[in-house]
Order: structure tokens, then sequence, then C-alpha cells
């Protein structure tokens, strides 16, 4: 490799690692919004959950075939990439496939094995795009979901499968050009101890007729298409609903360990019926949220409820950038398959978008900008999450494990507790609570007479 390659192929990385970092930095800083929250506990039950769910895709295969598909462009992404050590270090050394002669004797092997999940990866991403295009699933079109009627949703999705199928691709005839300079031969491509690859092999008649000179130049054309198709690729998918590659790991692992179903009491509240109930201020502001162990102090209460992202956990925040649109949440939610207005998967990328919009305030005016907007009312409306049956269905249907119920159930908390816009219909229910200890407008003790009935 000349040295102009060399030094261009650093500077590539260089500019790539940078932009990787700037928007870590930004994404870090925007999930830090939300309040704090330790989830530090159970760290081995914790850890099984992510191999399971995140390592293992084990929510996938509830459907066999979408999920070892998946599994496929998954593990392609994993294990094809490993390949990207070796380019890196010739890139940077100006050497060519420099771990040929250390591995000799599985360097085919492994190339092989590349190469083979690299035309699965194709055949899975020309699966996926038929699904959208051909097939099309009822979840993924714009007529029947509006949050996918905006264009980038259905671009995003597109741009990555076109471009992992053009990333194999250039891997593919990068090792057949490859192959056929080394039969020939030519310069230093003659001189490494390696034969034809599984795959490749087969494709190296395209270059027969190609002069030394040609196929010289297609391999370096390829060979940089493929790297710096990588480069782009990293730094896109900080921009994209495909940042869960990266996020939903610690998404997981950081997930919910109470029992689906099981709703949070709010502290703050607890605590305002602890002193109802004759509990010292001290001892109130120092029980946790089912009045029992004790806790630090609490902060001032900012407000009841969330009406803008700072309101919501940081765990929320993670989960809005680790939703990968995938629609399983907003298939399984009964409100949705209605006809209601709320789509849980709309929920998510309303939040996402709007911390998107905060980042874009803090580079164009500064850290401390602020704008008018709130999560609640520009983005997410009132008859969304009036719609919500808390069911759990599209918790229970996320594969990286995000919940789009809590923010619902803390956008509906400020909307009651702050604003007093509870629907009247709500609101008898809550009286009912409070006065019957059910729902229902009758006596307590009238409460099994409906059993009287059915064993007459």
């Amino acid at each position: 490799m000349a040295i102009i390659e060399q030094i261009l192929f650093i500077i590539a990385v260089g500019v790539a690692g940078y932009l990787i970092w700037q928007r870590y930095t930004l994404i870090k800083r925007a999930i830090q919004l939300g309040r704090p929250e330790d989830r530090s506990d159970n760290p081995g039950e914790r850890m099984n959950i992510m191999l399971r769910v995140a390592f293992g895709q084990r929510k996938m295969f509830a459907k066999p075939l979408v999920g070892f598909m998946h599994f496929i462009i998954y593990a392609g992404f994993i294990i094809i990439n490993l390949e990207i050590l070796e380019i890196i270090i010739d890139g940077i050394l100006g050497t060519h496939r420099i771990f040929s002669p250390v591995i000799t004797g599985i360097y085919p092997f492994l190339i092989g094995v590349f190469e083979v999940l690299a035309v699965g990866v194709i055949a899975v991403c020309v699966a996926f795009l038929a699904r959208r295009y051909v097939l099309r699933v009822g979840r993924f079109q714009p007529e029947r979901h509006r949050e996918m009627s905006w264009r980038w949703p259905q671009l995003d999705a597109t741009l990555i499968l076109t471009f992992e199928i053009l990333l194999m691709l250039a891997f593919l005839t990068w090792n057949a050009s490859d192959s056929v300079l080394r039969e020939r031969g030519v310069g230093h491509y003659g001189e490494v101890p390696v034969g034809d690859f599984l795959i490749s092999q087969l494709l190296k008649p395209l270059f027969t007729g190609f002069s030394d000179t040609a196929l010289v130049a297609y391999e370096r054309f390829a060979w940089w298409f493929h790297i710096l198709g990588i480069l782009f690729f990293a730094v896109y998918v900080t921009y994209s609903k495909h940042l869960h590659i990266a996020i939903g790991f610690p998404n997981v692992y950081y997930s919910d360990l109470k029992p689906k179903g099981e709703m949070e009491n709010m502290p703050e509240i607890t605590r305002e019926v602890q002193l109802a109930l004759g509990v010292t201020p001290t001892e109130a502001a120092n029980v946790d949220d089912n009045g029992q162990q004790p806790v630090d102090a609490p902060a001032e209460i900012g407000r009841f409820g969330a009406k803008d992202v700072g309101d919501l956990r940081w765990i929320n925040l993670m989960n809005a950038y680790s939703c990968t649109e995938c629609g399983r949440c907003t298939a399984a939610c009964p409100a949705n398959i209605t006809g209601k207005a709320l789509s849980p998967r709309k929920i998510m990328m309303d939040t996402r978008d709007r911390l998107e919009d905060i980042q874009r305030g803090w580079k164009a005016h500064g850290p401390d900008y602020k704008d008018d907007k709130s999560l609640l009312g520009d983005y997410i409306t009132v008859e969304e999450i009036n719609a919500c049956t808390t069911c759990q269905a599209c918790v229970q249907e996320c594969p990286v494990n995000i919940d789009p119920l809590d923010i619902i159930l803390q956008l509906r908390r400020y909307r009651i507790m702050e604003e007093a816009q509870a629907p009247a219909s709500w609101n008898a229910m809550f009286s009912n609570v409070e006065n019957n200890m059910a729902p229902w407008k009758f006596s307590p003790s009238d409460r099994f007479n409906w059993a009287d009935q059915v064993n007459q």
C-alpha cells in the first residue's frame, strides 16, 4: 500500500472516530437529562437477562423464521466485522492480509465463514426489503401507522438494508479480485500464502478478463469502499434507529426487574399519605415508594409526573435511543388494534425526536438553550396517553425490553396531578376507589354478591 493511502486511511479512521465520539457525548448528555435512578442492583440477574434477550435474541425467536433471519444479520454483523481488525492494521501499517502468514492453516476457513455469513446477510436484507415493499407487512406501512408516514423512518430502514447489501458485495468481490491477483503473482499479492476462499472463488470468472492494472484498481476500490463504508456506517448508526446495535445491550441490562404489571407508587405521594397518617415529617421524608425502607431525603419536588423529557427517568431516555422501530409493540397494542390514536412505537419515537431537537438547540445556541416545547402536548397528545389500557403487551413484545408504558404513566400522572385534567369517567373511578376500595360504585360489603348469582 502506498504511503499516501496509509495517510488517507489514518485520516479517515481519525475523522470517523472523532465524529462518533462527538455524537456519543451528545447522546450521553441527552440521556443524563433524565432523573437519576439506581439500577446497579442484582448484577447477576441483569447479566443473565442481557445474555438471553440481547445476545441470545430470545424474544425475536417468538416468530422462528423472522427470528432466524434477524439472527443471520446479527451474527453476520458481529462476526464478519472481525475482519475489520485486519483491514485497520493493514491500512495503518501498509501491509496486505497481515494475519494470513500468522494463521495460515485456518485463515482460509475463517474467511470462508465470513463469506457464508455475507451471503446470508445479502439474502436476509433482500427478504426484509421484500417484506416492506412487496409483502407490505402491516406494521411498516405509513397508511396504517402515522409515525411511519414521515419520510425518515422508511428511508432509514431502506438505506441501512441497501447499504449492508453493498458492503457485503464489496467484501465478496474484493476477495475474488484479490484471489485472481494472487494467482497471477502481481506485486505483493503473490506473496500472500493463502488459496481461494469458499464463496468468492465462484466470482473469479468476473475478473479473469481484467488486465493487471484494471484488476489492481478494482481490488483497491473494493477494499476502500468496504472499509470507508464500515466507517460511514459506524457514524451513521448514531443518527439512526440502528443505534440499538450498540445501545441495546446496556438497555436490556438496565431493564426493569419488577414483575410486569407492578406499577410503581410515587414516593412524593407516599410521603404525603404518611404525613396524613401521623408519621413525622422526618420519617415521611425517609421512606421509599412503599413506605417501608429508609432512603436518602429527596430533593425538592419539581412536579408530579412528567411533562418533558427532563422529568422522565434516565432509563426512559435510553429506551428511546434503543428503539428499533420494529413495531412489534404497536402490532400487539389492543388500543391501536381497535383504532385508537395510541401507538407505543410512536411514544418512543416522539421521545427520541424530542431529545434530538434539544440536541440541535444545544449545537445551535449553546448548552444552556431551552425552547418553549414539551414532550406532552408538542410531541405526544393527551388522546394517545389516555387510550392506553396498561395491559403491558408492548413491554412484553419489545425485543430489547423497552417500556413505553412507563413513559405513558408518567405523562398521565402529570396531566392528572398537575393539571387536574383527568377524564370525568376517571374521576368517578378514582372517587370509588377512594371511598369503596373498588372502581365500582357500591359498598365493599356488597362486593361478592355477584358470586351468589353465579351459584344459583
